[in-house]
């Protein structure tokens, strides 16, 4: 016979945005209690509708830069935003959420003794040196850049991560994830992928920065909850841990790519390349598959597609 698995109470922060509304419903169909936090700065009460009959799920309204008392056996500490027009947007407070929010979810987990999962980024390696990106690369990043708001916040989370585990026993995880996408992507996020999409199917002109040539690997979003729950349920191993699909394609690929599937007059017109906008991004995930058996599963060409329909529908709803 089977052992019957336990509900756990999981507490999602950021929980209403693109991956964590995912992560949500995938950790509900698992049968556990989730709670979701968010501030909604950047989340969105339409990804979460779904969800809200659910006895299991419980919303709450709150910016983890304060703290929140509950009882919790999981984190996911999601909350941030994570486009370049979003954080850029309020750059204090951006950095706030990689140094003041972490530190109240690191505290809630010890006190709870709950583990705790930060979500890291691709971003930590800068504009990087080393291709593909391998977990012991420290990193090429400008610490007073447009970027560094991000990318240097979330450098400080990671750093706070091993600083509670080696002096508190905290027990904690941390992921790097790159490019990901897929439904619940919010429309006027700025991500190269929502853009062009939307761009498209507006038969709008699909605007690139710099020539294109840049390369860039895109996970499916539901590959990536795939490897966050594999790596919070994994013993023994902290990280820190790539999660990202390694198959590169040039942005200017892509965007032939999205505007020949849906059939769009959009031409493609070129602008200047922002600040320390990295010219490769692409993880080695052999770490990813020795320690938790993951490897993205979904195609450029699939998850595209699934993508499309979504915005589709969005668009003619609107």
């Amino acid at each position: 016979m089977v052992p019957r698995k336990i509900p756990k109470n999981i507490l999602v922060t950021g929980g209403a945005g693109f991956i964590g509304s995912h992560l949500c419903k995938r950790l509900l169909d698992d049968g556990n209690h989730v709670i979701c936090v968010d501030n909604f700065f950047t989340g969105s009460k339409q990804n979460i509708l779904p969800l809200i009959q659910n006895t299991r799920f419980e919303l709450i309204r709150h910016d983890i830069a304060f703290p929140l008392h509950l009882e919790v056996d999981q984190i996911y500490n999601l909350a941030c935003p994570a486009s370049p027009i979003h954080y850029q947007q309020n750059p204090v407070k951006t950095i706030k959420m990689g140094t003041v929010g972490v530190l109240n979810m690191l505290g809630l987990a010890k006190r709870c003794n709950a583990r705790i999962l930060q979500a890291s980024t691709s971003e930590v390696y800068g504009d990087p040196k080393e291709h593909p990106q391998k977990e012991s690369y420290w990193g090429h990043v400008n610490p007073i850049g447009l970027r560094s708001c991000y990318d240097e916040g979330k450098r400080v989370s990671e750093s706070l991560m091993m600083a509670y585990h080696q002096q508190n026993k905290t027990d904690v995880k941390i992921v790097r994830i790159f490019n990901t996408y897929g439904p619940n992507m919010a429309i006027n996020d700025g991500r190269v992928i929502s853009n062009f999409i939307v761009q498209a199917l507006r038969g709008e002109p699909i605007t690139i920065y710099g020539d294109g040539s840049q390369s860039r690997s895109f996970c499916y979003v539901s590959d990536l909850i795939e490897g966050l729950i594999l790596m919070m349920n994994t013993d023994h191993f902290i990280g820190p841990v790539n999660l990202g699909n390694p198959n590169e394609t040039r942005v200017v690929e892509l965007a032939k790519k999205i505007i020949a599937m849906i059939h769009s007059s959009s031409k493609v017109i070129l602008q200047p390349l922002p600040q320390d906008d990295p010219s490769k991004r692409c993880p080695d995930i052999a770490l990813a598959k020795e320690k938790l058996g993951w490897e993205p599963r979904i195609g450029l060409d699939e998850g595209l597609q699934k993508t499309i329909d979504y915005f589709k529908a969005i668009l003619e709803s609107s």
